[in-house]
């Protein structure tokens, strides 16, 4: 072989990657009677925070249609988290822990690596010191720059959960658990809204990097959270089983009452705006526009209107339950452990798609 084959044959990796859709899980024998005896609880003690969290480790997104109060209060009923977008003002978080002091234990504050943002964060954690989760979010988790702000992040408060990323690959994720990160946010380009991919050529197959970076994440005691790709209840179920420790939603969560954005009305049918959060969208409203040195990676859809969110929840509940049964799992931390996967070529038949009326 030629030493221009060997340095073309260096820069590809040939093991198969695969996503969501490349796989399903393979049914285990079971004891359990009813989906209802399946606890979908989990109780995880951090590494870097030494706090404990109980709670259905499903999280909503920290996108400014997303990740709202009213949407945290709607997932605080049924134990779930949600991340609080970073445009919200000081005022308004005390506002909303006076107003609903029992919802704080289940949201996080976000934050990007500026100055501003390290100024705003510590304002809001001073206003309400209650709040247990902090989300260091950023698109590209690799710089140095986002390492050191973790561990400037961690030495400022040492007692807080910090989630961190994004990134994909195992030797970033051990990085940031050693800078002081709890848990590590897993997903460059899966989102629903999300143009990364098509813009950049940047990625890695959902499936494989949480297989992946569960592993090595596990081995530090860290954890991890599966970001983007899942578009089906059987996805959350799929990322759960792979060994995801939380699974953050955001394009499954959008078009509700609870959802920020503008509603839009035409021809008699309601629709709400969702936006990716590199989407010009987002960068006109919340810094003036794109700037010229970068592109924008996000994309703007309209979701026709769902009503409220909980019927959602309970959908996507009823599928994980539902998965621990077929899987022998009568606990959601059991799932990882008792689920195989099996590649496909084709998952369900869509014959009477067009056709569909009730889902």
């Amino acid at each position: 072989m030629s030493k221009c084959q060997c340095n073309v044959m260096s820069k590809i990796n040939n093991d198969i990657k695969l996503d969501f859709k490349d796989v399903l899980i393979v049914p285990q024998s079971s004891t359990l009677k009813s989906r209802s005896e399946v606890d979908l609880n989990r109780t995880m003690k951090f590494k870097n925070s030494n706090q404990e969290y109980c709670g259905v480790p499903i999280i909503a997104a920290n996108m400014d249609t997303i990740g709202t109060f009213p949407m945290a209060l709607a997932l605080n009923k049924h134990n779930l988290l949600t991340t609080i977008h970073k445009h919200y003002s000081n005022d308004e978080w005390k506002q909303f822990a006076d107003q609903h002091p029992d919802a704080i234990k289940n949201v996080a504050v976000s934050s990007g690596i500026g100055e501003s943002d390290f100024t705003n964060l510590s304002t809001i954690l001073e206003e309400v010191p209650s709040i247990p989760f902090i989300c260091l979010d950023v698109a590209n988790g690799y710089s140095d720059l986002f390492v050191e702000f973790v561990k400037k992040t961690r030495a400022a408060f040492p007692d807080r959960t910090i989630m961190a990323g994004n990134v994909v690959t195992a030797e970033m994720v051990k990085k940031l658990i050693l800078a002081g990160a709890d848990i590590i946010k897993i997903g460059i380009g899966p989102g629903s809204v999300c143009t990364t991919r098509k813009k950049t050529g940047v990625g890695y197959p959902q499936l494989s990097t949480v297989i992946e970076c569960a592993e090595v994440a596990h081995e530090l005691g860290g954890h991890i959270i599966s970001d983007g790709g899942c578009t089906y209840p059987g996805d959350v179920c799929k990322a759960f089983g792979a060994g995801a420790d939380f699974v953050m939603l955001g394009g499954m969560l959008s078009g509700h009452t609870e959802c920020g954005g503008e509603t839009i009305e035409r021809n008699g049918k309601k629709y709400k705006k969702f936006y990716g959060m590199s989407s010009a969208t987002a960068m006109n409203k919340h810094n003036g526009g794109v700037a010229e040195y970068r592109a924008s990676e996000g994309k703007t859809v309209e979701i026709p209107y769902r009503g409220d969110v909980d019927q959602t929840i309970l959908d996507i509940l009823g599928g994980l339950r539902s998965a621990c049964t077929y899987t022998g799992s009568s606990k959601l931390e059991e799932l990882p452990r008792k689920t195989r996967f099996i590649r496909v070529t084709q998952q369900t038949n869509e014959i009477f798609q067009q056709m569909e009326v009730d889902n």
